[in-house]
């Protein structure tokens, strides 16, 4: 499989207008316009926003004009395309932390030196009332509302703000603003991106191209998601990261491949036969975070996280290295008080919640109340099968 046919291909959900269309833009010397934006609502990348960014990379692997947009003025927003409810409303200063992040992260797999990148408030903002109103009498409230989860919402008594039936036209504006031939997002885009086409075929007499591409599941069963705690982040350890695609599910060992490595077709083909002729999932599960920790961190941490996965969790050992936390008073402190003090969970809440699920021990002895004192001077706190620390008074 060639790279073009490969591109239009793996991990595709739908091409509009169709395959056959992009395919010809692909294979002739047009240069085309191609951008794929992100509104920087969250300073963490996971696997599943990687995958845009792959076929980002191919396209500039192509001689394609890349763009990367920064939806600064639409963050302002919020898109609810995947959301039940509102998002909360950032500011510019929140979005630019937050996207210096994102790109630290996503340079793991894009080199941004190659692509442009802009902010879409460059323009938006210039936008008069009377053009906004311009705009929008290219589309209709009807589309808007039959969207499924905008019909959810109304259905329960929900609000859904006037800036939000606004959001995808301001994408749109940005697609023609970019004259694009090619636009790149989640499926959940679909309806957002629809409205560059739109706008590109009715101001600019051109037909453009959308690809929507398919989610990367997480590790609880349900779309990878930044708010549901089911995320394989680019900035996760490499002892994290293999522990948790470990925890994936075996049947999602293809997805996992197809969507989150950089491995061939002819490779992935082959992991196929393998499953199908019933060798152990867990073999080839290993050789997946194996592969996905080195494109990410590098061979030697690659290599060390297994080693670690198999000394802590299937042989149920210690590791080597625990790290060491002092809390002063230790003898006064309750549990969860020391769960967070030493970073081994977030918040109060979630260190209950970890007890709650039976994921705590101290010593090697499950903690089965929020009430057990069961933390003396020098103990080994595990929580989960990944996270140990020592605590020291």
């Amino acid at each position: 499989m060639d790279q073009i046919s490969e591109f239009l291909t793996r991990g595709v959900a739908n091409i509009i207008p169709g395959k056959p269309e992009l395919e010809k833009l692909l294979r002739s010397d047009e240069k085309l316009n191609v951008y794929n934006g992100i509104d920087p609502t969250n300073p963490h990348v996971h696997l599943g926003n990687a995958f845009p960014l792959r076929k980002l990379r191919t396209l500039v692997e192509l001689g394609h004009n890349v763009t990367f947009l920064i939806g600064d003025f639409t963050a302002l927003i919020g898109d609810t395309s995947d959301k039940e409810s509102e998002r909360p409303v950032l500011t510019y200063e929140q979005i630019e932390t937050n996207f210096q992040t994102y790109k630290e992260q996503a340079s793991k797999i894009l080199d941004f030196s190659k692509v442009q990148v802009v902010h879409n408030s460059e323009w938006l903002k210039k936008l008069n009332f009377e053009e906004v109103v311009k705009l929008t009498r290219h589309f209709t409230l009807n589309d808007f509302i039959s969207r499924e989860l905008i019909k959810t919402r109304l259905a329960d008594g929900k609000s859904v703000s006037l800036p939000e039936v606004l959001y995808p036209v301001m994408q749109g504006y940005d697609s023609w603003y970019l004259d694009t031939d090619l636009q790149i997002g989640g499926t959940d885009q679909t309806f957002n991106m629809q409205a560059g086409r739109i706008l590109q075929r009715r101001l600019r007499d051109k037909e453009s191209c959308v690809m929507s591409l398919q989610f990367l599941t997480g590790t609880d069963g349900r779309k990878m998601s930044k708010s549901w705690g089911n995320a394989v982040w680019l900035d996760d350890s490499p002892q994290d990261m293999f522990g948790k695609i470990m925890s994936v599910k075996d049947d999602l060992i293809l997805e996992y491949y197809t969507l989150a490595t950089n491995a061939s077709s002819e490779a992935i083909k082959n992991v196929k036969m393998r499953l199908d002729s019933g060798e152990n999932p867990m073999i080839l599960k290993k050789e997946l975070a194996k592969q996905i920790v080195e494109e990410l961190h590098g061979p030697e941490p690659s290599k060390a996280a297994q080693d670690e996965f198999e000394t802590t969790i299937q042989k149920g050992e210690l590791p080597a290295e625990i790290p060491t936390v002092t809390i002063p008073d230790l003898e006064t402190k309750s549990i969860v008080d020391i769960l967070v003090t030493a970073k081994l969970a977030s918040s109060k809440s979630d260190a209950r919640r970890f007890i709650e699920q039976g994921a705590v021990e101290i010593n090697g002895q499950k903690v089965t109340s929020i009430n057990d004192q069961l933390i003396t001077n020098n103990s080994v706190v595990r929580v989960g099968n990944r996270k140990f620390t020592r605590i020291q008074g």
